[in-house]
Parts: C-alpha cells; sequence; structure tokens
C-alpha cells in the first residue's frame, strides 16, 4: 500500500501539531520520523493510522483519503500500530495476547491461529514455545517482539511504530531494526518509525524531519 499526504495539518485550539506540505511512502522501505520533543511525530502515526482526524489536507491509502475508508476496518486489516507502551495483558499468554489481536479484525485463516503465532514468533527471533509464557515473564526486548508480532497477525501491509527501540540496548535495538528491515525489503511492506535515536535513523532508508510544533497568531 502507498501512503502520501497533501498539506496535512493538524491543530488543537491555537497550537499547530503538524503542518505538512508532502510526504509519500510507496513500501519496500523504513521511513524514520525524526524531530525534537513535541514535533508532532506521535499526532503524525495518530494520523496515519486513522485513530485521528486532520483539521486540513488529508492521508490518502493508495490515492484514497483515508476519511472515507472504513477506518475500522483499515486499522484492524491494513495497519498494524506499535506503540511506545506495549498494552500487552500481563496475566495471558504470549499466544492469547496475539489472537486477541486477530480474533478482532474479524479476518479469516488458513491456519489455526496457534500455528500462525508459532511462524510469526519464529520471524522476530523468539522459539515457537514462547507462545504459552505469560508476559510477565518476559524482558523488555521480548515483548517487544511480541509487540511486533501482534502488529503482523492479521497481515498488514503497513507498520507504524512510535519508538519501539527505546529502551532496548544496542544489541536488540539492532536486532529488531533488522526485522523491520526484512518486513520492509523483504515482505514488501511499508513501514515507518517514529525515533530519537540516531541509529535507527541512520538504518532507516528514508528520513523525514518534522518541524518543531508551533502557535498560530
Amino acid at each position: 500500500m502507498e501512503i502520501s499526504i497533501n498539506n496535512l495539518k493538524k491543530t488543537f485550539g491555537k497550537t499547530i501539531a503538524v503542518n505538512i506540505d508532502e510526504f509519500k511512502s510507496a513500501g519496500n522501505e523504513i521511513i524514520g520520523l525524526v524531530g525534537n520533543n513535541g514535533a508532532g511525530k506521535t499526532t503524525l502515526l495518530s494520523l496515519i493510522s486513522g485513530l485521528a482526524n486532520p483539521t486540513e489536507g488529508m492521508v490518502l491509502v493508495d490515492g484514497t483519503d483515508l476519511s472515507e475508508r472504513d477506518r475500522y476496518r483499515f486499522r484492524s486489516h491494513d495497519i498494524g500500530v506499535i506503540f511506545q507502551s506495549f498494552n500487552l495483558l500481563p496475566n495471558l499468554t504470549v499466544a492469547e495476547n496475539i489472537i486477541l489481536s486477530m480474533d478482532a479484525s474479524g479476518k479469516s485463516f488458513d491456519k489455526p491461529k496457534k500455528a500462525i503465532v508459532e511462524e510469526l514468533l519464529k520471524q522476530v527471533h523468539l522459539p515457537k514455545e514462547y507462545a504459552n509464557e505469560r508476559i510477565l515473564h518476559l524482558s523488555g526486548g521480548e515483548q517487544q517482539r511480541v509487540v511486533i508480532t501482534r502488529a503482523l497477525s492479521y497481515g498488514p501491509s503497513i507498520i507504524v511504530a512510535d519508538e519501539p527501540t527505546g529502551n532496548l540496548d544496542p544489541a536488540t535495538q539492532d536486532d529488531i531494526m533488522g526485522i523491520f528491515r526484512m518486513l520492509a525489503h523483504d515482505e514488501h511492506r511499508c513501514v515507518i518509525i517514529v525515533t530519537h535515536s540516531p541509529e535507527v535513523a541512520k538504518t532507516s532508508d528514508e528520513v523525514f524531519e518534522l518541524a518543531p510544533i508551533r502557535r498560530r497568531r
């Protein structure tokens, strides 16, 4: 799927949170969104994922204004969102957390959901046996991999991630970025990552810098 933005603006009162003339991603690449604190990076992700409406302009998905699409279906079928907080249910197993998203999508799957979970865990470098582990038993890096698996579980074409490596050690950060590169370059997905990390920005295919938020007069 292709995402493009034309003359997009999001305001809160007199504060202009996002003001972008043009932005485009055709997939097969990682785009790093960078900018100072308060530059509107997370707000932009909310607009791209259909969680918020622009004040002006539009987000186009394959040439169609997102506001004209069934946004619930878009969020549950076409886009996987990786939030800065993991939002995993601690008392459930890894598989149970992931299958909740698969159920919410309403999609039909060609094999048992537990088998899909085990395949995806391998893709994010976790043993399939982790499907039965409870979230409370996992490290931060392992939980981040589960969050990525959850976002992939219903086969979205677009992955957006808000600081997915923010609390990880350098080795785990490199491995997580390797997973994102595989998703973009080998599986031809559109991957958009908000980051403060210069290392993550350097390994992105393109970097898009947001200007600081400003107030209208």
